[in-house]
């Protein structure tokens, strides 16, 4: 492992990718190896690109990518693919629609499949964002699967939200009632060239109009399109924009800190939760649930043992165990 990262170190992309496994499969190095990083992240911007499927997310974060990179700037890009529920395999064909970048060494692309996690990311990509933080890139974007109404999670990692919408994908109560729309930082009305566009663009703009008196950042709506790369320039001007306001008003440092705050906890809630499921097999917990599964016990009463019982094994002194009933 410390030769692996003396030459991610060293600026080795190979490294980066052999890393970014470790971490993705949650093996045994995976913890140590985010302490050894976590020195050198929150320099990267997180942009996150999401929307319905085939809305040409991929084809536009190409193109944001080669505008970001005639800035003289590196992008590294985490695409997330659906994995399948029957076989458990993922088409991971992000990277067949971003050849262009390929042999530029300013970018790293590295495709994920989401293995049953729900929320449109997997469940190791706020950790791979680190990973390539790390390694010095100055944009991480991050590229959900397609998803619907309900899928956010990337709102969570990213710094910016862009939404991507297309002609021809509902109507305008479609518009005002998908949940999606409110996570939106920047809207990208990509495929402008199709009919239909504009329509889109003006009610997506009377929706934001009905909330100016709302919110303080009112999203910018864009119209792209990946193939003749009309609005791709603007559209990361847009988001500069949002990054710039971030920082302006001091919301980038508390997002940010707060977001931290929260991964501490998340961290502490996933250990507790493996601590849990080392006695499930054997011992005082099994016969809990077995307990429960013969309705002997109920679930409330066996969780209560459960945890009392884990704090003891812990060693913890009684006065310092936290109340159940908080």
């Amino acid at each position: 492992m410390q030769e692996m990262l003396k030459r991610f170190w060293a600026g080795e992309q190979r490294a980066l990718a052999r890393l970014i496994s470790v971490v993705e499969n949650e093996m045994p190095e995976k913890d140590e190896l985010l302490r050894q990083l976590y020195p050198r992240t929150g320099n990267a911007y997180i942009l996150g690109v999401t929307g319905s499927p085939g809305a040409g997310k991929s084809s536009l974060v190409d193109r944001l990518t080669s505008v970001i990179r005639e800035k003289g700037e590196t992008v590294g890009i985490v695409a997330i693919d659906p994995t399948s529920p029957f076989s458990g395999g993922a088409l991971l064909g992000d990277r067949i629609r971003m050849q262009e970048h390929t042999l530029d060494k300013g970018v790293f692309i590295r495709s994920m499949g989401t293995r049953g996690s729900l929320g449109g990311l997997a469940k190791t990509t706020k950790e791979v964002v680190k990973v390539v933080d790390a390694f010095g890139m100055d944009w991480v974007i991050i590229e959900t699967v397609g998803v619907g109404q309900a899928e956010m999670d990337v709102m969570y990692i990213a710094d910016t939200t862009v939404v991507v919408l297309t002609p021809g994908a509902g109507d305008s109560i479609q518009t005002i009632k998908a949940g999606i729309m409110e996570i939106a930082d920047v809207f990208a009305v990509n495929k402008c060239d199709l009919p239909g566009a504009d329509k889109v663009a003006t009610e997506v703009e009377m929706m934001l109009d009905l909330q100016r008196d709302q919110v303080k950042w009112r999203p910018p709506v864009v119209k792209t399109s990946s193939v003749s790369r009309e609005g791709v320039a603007d559209l990361l001007a847009d988001v500069e924009k949002h990054r710039d306001y971030l920082q302006d008003n001091g919301v980038f440092a508390e997002r940010r800190q707060q977001r931290l705050r929260n991964e501490a906890l998340e961290i502490v809630n996933y250990q507790w939760q493996r601590l849990v499921r080392r006695q499930m097999s054997y011992g005082k917990v099994n016969e809990l649930l077995n307990s429960v599964a013969a309705r002997e016990t109920d679930p409330y009463s066996a969780a209560a043992s459960i945890m009392e019982w884990i704090i003891e094994q812990s060693g913890l002194k009684k006065n310092d165990q936290v109340s159940l009933s908080q």
